[in-house]
């Protein structure tokens, strides 16, 4: 369900700029973002940094499509968005608070989240993210300056990044549980 909620507005926005105008699919997405951070509030949950950078990140391009230059290409508006969300994250890190930290105090216990390397498996995963954002800006870049590339080539660049720092996030922690409960090799029994 988190996952969901934390994915909905970027999905939404993807579709939808399929389908509707760039306007449309930012305030939509806005919109969206805005209902998952009702949906946290009423649970008792804090506002994320994604989520109210997001918001941030939508209406601000929405303003400029609208007010500014409503013929802006569809791939200026993604490489907009995604680079809002790189400031987001990298802003997250640059406060010491990295975004995904938020979601995992809230998805684990009081005692996991007190272990040493908690935060640091938090930046690590924030980094995927940054690193996912990035080749999105890459793979909408290439789309605006090199137009013979095909129209799925960003969108494959765009789906494979957001895909692998999913499967990171989910894999990560993961990992550290199961190399903390392997013991070292220097305490296991020799063979005689």
């Amino acid at each position: 369900m988190m996952v969901f909620l934390i994915l909905a507005p970027y999905g939404a926005f993807a579709a939808l700029m399929l389908v509707t105008s760039a306007a449309t699919s930012l305030f939509v997405s806005a919109a969206i973002c805005l209902a998952a951070i009702a949906f946290d509030i009423w649970r008792g949950r804090s506002i994320k940094i994604l989520g109210a950078g997001s918001v941030i990140t939508f209406v601000d391009v929405g303003l400029y499509v609208v007010l500014v230059d409503p013929a802006l290409s569809a791939s200026a508006v993604r490489f907009a968005v995604d680079t809002g969300i790189l400031l987001v994250t990298l802003f997250s890190i640059l406060i010491r608070y990295p975004f995904t930290l938020q979601y995992a105090v809230e998805a684990t216990d009081a005692r996991t989240a007190r272990l040493p390397g908690f935060i640091r498996a938090n930046y690590i995963i924030t980094w995927a993210w940054a690193a996912a954002s990035f080749l999105m800006m890459i793979g909408n870049a290439a789309m605006i300056y090199v137009p013979w590339l095909p129209f799925w080539g960003g969108l494959l660049v765009a789906f494979a990044a957001r895909n692998c720092a999913i499967y990171f996030t989910r894999w990560y922690p993961q990992y550290l549980r199961a190399k903390e409960r392997t013991p070292p090799a220097s305490a296991l029994p020799r063979s005689q």
